[in-house]
């Protein structure tokens, strides 16, 4: 028995090797910056230790409207491109004809280059001297008037990126909620067809369980992705995110690494573990809230 042990330690060490030096190690790292007060990327020096980082970053205006532009787009991006990845799927189930053509064509935007799509949207959205843009043209069709969504007001930027980010996501939600609605055991559906119960009460009472470890999955993965996101601004907004007000907290700490107001890697490193703090505890919440309406 400990020679096995022996063996599966050694078979699992490149994996812990590489986990220790890429993980760990940076993680470690990151904690000990943070904690730095006054360091100097120059001369490699500090003058204390303490929690001044953490205290000017949460003074900072600019991460504080990162922090709100992030839970905006992630309390609107996440339930959104979920409940839609279910309908979608759902459709797409209930089909015979063209299904594998309609599942290539709803798919097709997670292999596109994101950035390329954001330059895609911005020219959709954008009013020039020149031009309103494709979708003002619509709202004018409609009798309303044109909105300058990539410059002007605060809503019309935060509605262009939650339609993006809901947009670039939804083709994976969608492919992985169709596999699982495919596993489902036909027997149950066949059960319910038997005793004629309502296709709500099977959606609620046999599909809706049988895939709520899925949903769960797109949820927990939504939330951590949302809170990550960073290159769907800066290819709608551009690289000076701050001036737009736009920022998200992945941006902000770029920018104390590597922006223009960048060489601060203590603040950068407190940033990191702020959200590195708000992305547990959520994950811990719908951990708990998973023990009750996640069926395994």
């Amino acid at each position: 028995m400990k020679r096995n042990n022996l063996k599966a330690w050694l078979y699992m060490l490149p994996a812990l090797a590489f986990l220790g030096v890429f993980l760990v190690y940076p993680l470690i790292d990151v904690f000990i910056y943070s904690l730095e007060e006054g360091y100097n990327s120059a001369s490699q020096t500090f003058f204390g230790v303490g929690l001044y980082n953490f205290g000017y970053v949460l003074r900072d205006p600019y991460f504080l409207q990162a922090l709100k532009n992030t839970f905006i787009l992630v309390m609107i991006t996440v339930p959104l491109s979920t409940g839609l990845a279910l309908l979608i799927s759902l459709a797409l189930s209930s089909i015979k004809k063209l299904k594998s053509l309609f599942q290539t064509i709803y798919f097709l935007p997670y292999v596109t280059n994101t950035l390329a799509v954001g330059l895609v949207f911005m020219i959709l959205f954008k009013k020039t001297p020149y031009s309103d843009g494709l979708v003002n043209l619509l709202i004018n069709f409609f009798g309303g008037q044109s909105v300058d969504f990539i410059t002007g007001p605060y809503w019309a930027k935060m509605f262009v990126l939650c339609f993006y980010t809901v947009w670039v996501v939804l083709p994976f939600k969608i492919l992985i909620l169709t596999s699982a609605l495919a596993s489902v055991d036909q027997h149950y559906y066949d059960a319910a067809r038997v005793d004629a119960t309502p296709k709500w009460r099977v959606f609620t009472r046999i599909t809706l369980p049988m895939i709520s470890p899925m949903i769960f999955y797109l949820v927990i993965t939504g939330f951590i992705g949302a809170f990550k996101a960073y290159s769907d601004a800066v290819a709608l907004f551009g690289t000076d995110l701050n001036a737009a007000e736009m920022n998200t907290i992945v941006g902000y700490i770029y920018d104390m690494l590597y922006g223009n107001s960048g060489g601060y890697p203590s603040y950068a490193s407190a940033a990191a573990v702020i959200l590195f703090a708000i992305v547990l505890t959520i994950t811990c919440i719908n951990l708990i809230v998973s023990r009750k309406h996640v069926h395994y």
